[in-house]
């Protein structure tokens, strides 16, 4: 019977069948043999053991033919079983690989046929052609007389040899010759019963291929709207299953491909709470149905059991509680998994995060609002950044943090301090709103300048504001000025983290949000933004090399619509001032960039093209995201590459002679003071040695360009302060 149709026992498999299953694997029919009197000659037989054995013999091309003239020696030992269908399973198979034809397995087999279909009017028609009436060969009686009695209009076979679900169209005893529509091949095909009896095995109407190839309408609306009850018929007909074997039986054929993922997401999720099923904890471990309805409270038990370590046990509490709440009400087992969590807290090993983990599972099962234990603990520590690192699970890194606001004091200034230390969005959401709620606007406010003004330093959090406030209102910095400001740090922040292959994925992100809708974000900023401030895009995107030359074009043809005097600008640049088109940099800038270019040129490129073969080997080009990706990633290497290149060319190492002292230009320190007596300086040098952080300014940049030619003495407007320039030197 092939794998596609038969069902294996659930995993329950005794010393004998692994010693069977050895031999026959080795080719060790001898040895075989020997074991196989050693089992004969014993007292009792388990009836599902035995059904495996003989069917991994069955399934032998080496072992069946010459077995068979030893298998009825288990007779004895089957005839003590009592009436079951799992004895008439032994039977059968006992028919199926004899050889010897003696008088004893035709009485048996011909006893076994009356019972059953001795009512049937061609009874005797079939019992001639399975071999009974002549008794000489009848190998597989019983296996071909229920084939026999299956065949009949409409009904449905399985085809061994490749064929698929075949569906009965016409049949005749006296022709000795069925005609049968199959899944896999074309047109109706004539078998006859000697071929059928070799390659056909019958399919009950209730079966899950039948109801496939029959009814295909109607599995698919119980797949919608029972699907637990679907993927058990598939596991009960078909055996156990992997997530992706069930996906090769599903989806397309019941649930349109377009919708499986949806659809298997919600369905596993209901898998993972039936009593009968088995959900593997691995994903290349397959799905089985269970002889027995096991309570989730009994495989929580199990589990138990192995005595996890407490970071595992935490998880497995936590999945167990969010996933079957309803085992609580269950008072026995609800005082076990409290008594088991509080003989975790006397251990030595646990940690205080651990610990205040269990406390929290403590608090939920006791039902007790205010909880003494984690006040205490709150009390104790005074690193939350620590504590809060230290738990893996979402939803208890927010307990932690709602403790902190009810018992720590200073809870403003650390919820400040972790704002955009945390990597979870909804961590972020519940310090923004409980800091808003407190009033805290301009320390918020505050806090999230940073932001734009060092994207760099928190890029995850930076893109999760730069969104929020492009889908919100009310929030801090989401009027026209603020987005603004975010929208030219997203451009800095791309320019920054583009070649750092940590970032890969953030950068993709950043690109996608950037092009979605046909730019509409760029759109919308080109709109509601300046002038100059639009020169400040179009700059910043100069040195994004994640864009496409054609990228570039839409954000010129985007800003040109808004502003058509920037269509005579990129057309007709200044020949007066060839200065323009040089790009100053210092000796350590110019071989950084020429460093750049051969990574690119001699590393990146041939690992990319490496990347599109692997991805082409791969197979159909057009559902392909790998080859698509590494298309992608080539179109930009060779963007970059050749932008680099032409700058490369403008590029002028800075000199001594190159650097004015009595104004500010390339190469200039420039000592500030503000109106409120604070010092600052800014260093004006290449794009390429440009570091904010450290104040040292690319001369292409808007503050650059407005300090350039002062004087000392003349002042300068910043970020809402009036700056005065005390000194002038110059940085080589």
């Amino acid at each position: 019977m092939p794998a596609c149709y038969t069902q294996s026992n659930q995993g329950f498999q005794m010393s004998y069948l692994k010693d069977f299953q050895t031999h026959i694997s080795n080719h060790d029919y001898s040895g075989f043999l020997r074991l196989w009197e050693e089992y004969c000659a014993g007292d009792d037989v388990d009836p599902a053991e035995l059904k495996d054995i003989l069917r991994a013999v069955k399934t032998s091309a080496d072992v069946a033919e010459p077995f068979g003239r030893h298998v009825e020696k288990i007779l004895p030992l089957w005839k003590l079983l009592p009436p079951s269908p799992l004895a008439d399973e032994v039977l059968k198979l006992i028919l199926d690989i004899q050889t010897s034809n003696s008088q004893a397995l035709a009485d048996l087999a011909l006893s076994y046929l009356e019972k059953k279909f001795g009512e049937d009017k061609n009874f005797q028609e079939k019992l001639r052609l399975v071999g009974l009436r002549s008794r000489d060969k009848f190998q597989g009686a019983i296996s071909n007389l229920e084939l026999l009695s299956h065949i009949n209009k409409g009904k449905f076979v399985f085809h061994t040899g490749g064929w698929g679900v075949g569906e009965i169209v016409e049949f005749s005893l006296l022709r000795e010759q069925l005609s049968i529509e199959f899944d896999y091949v074309p047109g109706k095909k004539d078998i006859s019963f000697a071929t059928a009896f070799k390659t056909l095995i019958p399919i009950p109407d209730d079966h899950f291929l039948a109801l496939r190839f029959g009814s295909p309408d109607l599995l698919e609306k119980k797949a919608r709207e029972a699907p637990v009850e679907v993927i058990r018929m598939l596991l009960r007909d078909l055996g156990p299953k992997t997530a992706a074997e069930i996906k090769d039986e599903l989806s397309d054929l019941v649930i349109p491909a377009s919708e499986w993922s949806k659809w298997w997401q919600n369905t596993r999720a209901k898998i993972k709470k039936d009593t009968m099923i088995q959900t593997p904890d691995d994903i290349r471990e397959p799905f089985r149905i269970l002889t027995s309805e096991v309570s989730h409270e009994e495989r929580f038990q199990q589990v138990l059991e192995n005595k996890p370590d407490a970071n595992t046990l935490i998880q497995m509490v936590y999945s167990f509680m969010r996933d079957f709440p309803e085992t609580l009400k269950n008072s026995e087992f609800k005082n076990t998994l409290t008594k088991k969590l509080t003989e975790m807290l006397s251990f030595q090993e646990i940690h205080r995060a651990q610990e205040l983990q269990i406390h929290f599972f403590l608090q939920d099962l006791k039902g007790m609002k205010d909880y003494p234990p984690i006040a205490e603990l709150i009390a104790q520590y005074d690193i939350v950044d620590d504590l809060l690192n230290s738990i893996e699970i979402v939803t208890f890194k927010k307990r932690l943090l709602m403790e902190v606001r009810k018992h720590k004091a200073e809870w403003k200034q650390i919820f400040l301090n972790l704002f955009f230390k945390v990597e979870d969005a909804p961590l972020r959401d519940y310090i923004m709103t409980e800091l808003a709620a407190a009033k805290a606007d301009d320390e918020l406010k505050k806090k999230i300048e940073e932001l734009y003004t060092y994207p760099y330093r928190y890029p995850e959090a930076f893109l999760w504001y730069f969104q929020k406030i492009n889908s919100q209102k009310g929030i801090p910095l989401s009027d026209k000025a603020g987005k603004i400001r975010f929208f030219e740090g997203l451009l800095i922040l791309l320019s920054h983290i583009e070649n750092d292959t940590s970032y890969r994925e953030l950068v993709k992100k950043i690109h996608g949000i950037i092009t979605a809708g046909r730019f509409a974000i760029v759109r919308q900023m080109m709109q509601e933004a300046s002038l100059e401030e639009i020169k400040e895009f179009l700059l910043l995107a100069t040195k994004c090399h994640t864009f496409s030359d054609h990228d570039q074009k839409i954000f010129y043809s985007l800003a040109e619509v808004v502003h058509p005097s920037l269509t005579k600008m990129r057309k007709k640049p200044d020949a007066a001032s060839p200065e323009s088109t040089v790009i100053w940099t210092t000796a350590e800038g110019y071989h950084s960039l020429k460093q750049r270019i051969e990574q690119i040129a001699t590393v990146e490129t041939v690992d990319n093209a490496k990347e599109i073969e692997i991805a082409r080997s791969h197979g159909d080009l057009r559902e392909n995201a790998e080859f698509k990706a590494a298309l992608e990633r080539r179109e930009h290497l060779q963007s970059e590459l050749k932008t680099l290149s032409e700058q490369l060319n403008r590029a002028r190492v800075l000199t001594h002679d190159d650097i004015a002292k009595d104004v500010v230009g390339v190469g200039s320190i420039i000592d500030c003071k503000s109106s409120k007596g604070e010092t600052v300086s800014y260093t004006l040098l290449g794009p390429w040695d440009a570091n904010p952080d450290k104040n040292i300014l690319s001369f292409q940049s808007k503050l650059a360009q407005q300090l350039n030619g002062l004087k000392v003495g003349d002042t300068f407007p910043h970020q809402g302060e009036k700056y005065t320039i005390t000194a002038i030197r110059s940085f080589l």
